[in-house]
């Protein structure tokens, strides 16, 4: 129902916003002339033109909405701002210049009026169309290239226990499909191998909804390969499961050649990593999941737990439970700028990302390998994290 109301709302949106977009491209085809007082011959003519590149974007936003309609909406809203800013520039223009005017007037002789008006000042009605297209292009590439390029983000966590080293490298939200093929996910494991974790840890979303299964499949052969200490683990994201029957494959079919490709699913289970750790894996918030406190109530409190948990929005228990550390995707760092802030807001999230602490524990958040449906991200990242735990004596 959300998600609908959602949809039909970004629809309304893009609707009025395309309408507002052909009266600016019309008014800039006019010099700012009302279309009145122009023949109707030359008016059809001038608004056909208009037309045009707007039915352009009304196509491609149908053709790939997810590729297109984000970049849409940064054009409107730029334009939007800069049409506002153009006429307060204006209107500050041509009072200055009445202002100028009275002050250059000599003394009013009989029959010349007292001020004289100052015609008003008018900007070119093509400046903010090209600004607003032009910072489109800007911001929209660097969003994109933020989202395509996968960086390497490193933690350091020190722990009063006495424990032995461990390498964590942290991957969560690789949406397959979305920003690179399974294929394209391989050829990032490389790069995550390089590092030499002690283990991998997939933090929920591996795949997409739209996702296909050829994809999924080459994606589970590429963990089959990793090498590591101890091995692979998943927990699973809310888009795992999927939203309706939209792909070739389901959530069992995705678990199963996981586990056939030797990667540990834990839903609600606990495993031992070597003599000193413990690794929890817990359901996504979006099952029916145990609280923390019991799932961990058994492990013996002297050794350091790890808890995979995709959305980071169970802190405060999390915290009260004991757990040492907490690592989780979901949030993409935000994704698009102001969304990260507002998930905090309205209290979807407990953070956005980052490394942060809360009595005893730990949280860190990735900003994800990839994206969501929307190839694009604005103050944030894709990455991958290297966290290295160690004795704070050492």
């Amino acid at each position: 129902m959300l998600w609908g109301l959602l949809i039909v709302g970004i629809v309304i949106v893009l609707g009025l916003g395309m309408f507002y977009m052909y009266l600016q491209f019309r008014a800039v085809l006019m010099n700012g002339r009302k279309p009145k007082d122009f023949p109707p011959k030359t008016r059809r003519h001038k608004s056909c033109i208009a037309a045009i590149p707007v039915a352009v974007l009304v196509l491609l936003c149908v053709i790939r909405p997810y590729f297109w309609v984000v970049p849409v909406l940064h054009l409107l809203v730029g334009w939007t701002i800069l049409r506002v800013i153009v006429e307060i520039v204006e209107k500050v223009l041509t009072k200055r210049d009445q202002k100028k005017n009275l002050i250059e007037e000599s003394e009013p002789t009989e029959g010349k009026d007292k001020e004289t008006r100052a015609p008003r000042r008018h900007i070119p009605l093509w400046i903010p169309c090209v600004l607003a297209l032009a910072m489109t292009i800007v911001y929209m590439s660097i969003a994109y290239y933020l989202a395509m390029h996968v960086c390497q983000t490193n933690y350091q966590v020190a722990t009063n226990k006495d424990v032995s080293d461990l390498r964590i490298a942290l991957i969560a939200d690789s949406h397959v499909g979305v920003c690179f093929d399974g294929d394209g996910f391989a050829i990032h494991l490389e790069t995550i191998q390089a590092q030499n974790p002690d283990l991998l840890v997939i933090c929920g979303d591996f795949v997409d909804d739209d996702s296909i299964r050829e994809d999924m499949l080459a994606a589970c052969e590429a963990l089959g390969k990793f090498q590591s200490t101890y091995g692979v683990f998943y927990v699973p994201g809310n888009h795992d499961r999927g939203y309706g029957n939209s792909r070739d494959f389901t959530y069992d079919e995705l678990t199963a050649s996981l586990e056939q490709n030797g990667v540990t699913v834990l839903e609600d289970e606990i495993v031992p990593i070597g003599e000193d750790y413990y690794l929890v894996g817990r359901k996504d918030r979006s099952m029916k999941r145990m609280p923390i406190e019991k799932l961990i109530s058994p492990l013996d409190p002297s050794r350091y737990t790890i808890v995979l948990n995709h959305q980071p929005n169970d802190y405060d228990a999390e915290a009260d439970a004991g757990c040492d550390l907490v690592l989780s995707g979901h949030t993409h760092g935000g994704q698009l700028i102001p969304i990260g802030v507002m998930g905090e807001l309205i209290g979807a999230n407990d953070a956005t990302y980052g490394k942060e602490r809360r009595k005893n524990t730990t949280f860190i958040i990735t900003s994800g390998i990839a994206d969501w449906a929307i190839p694009y991200k604005s103050g944030t990242i894709s990455e991958y994290c290297i966290i290295d735990i160690s004795n704070e004596e050492t």
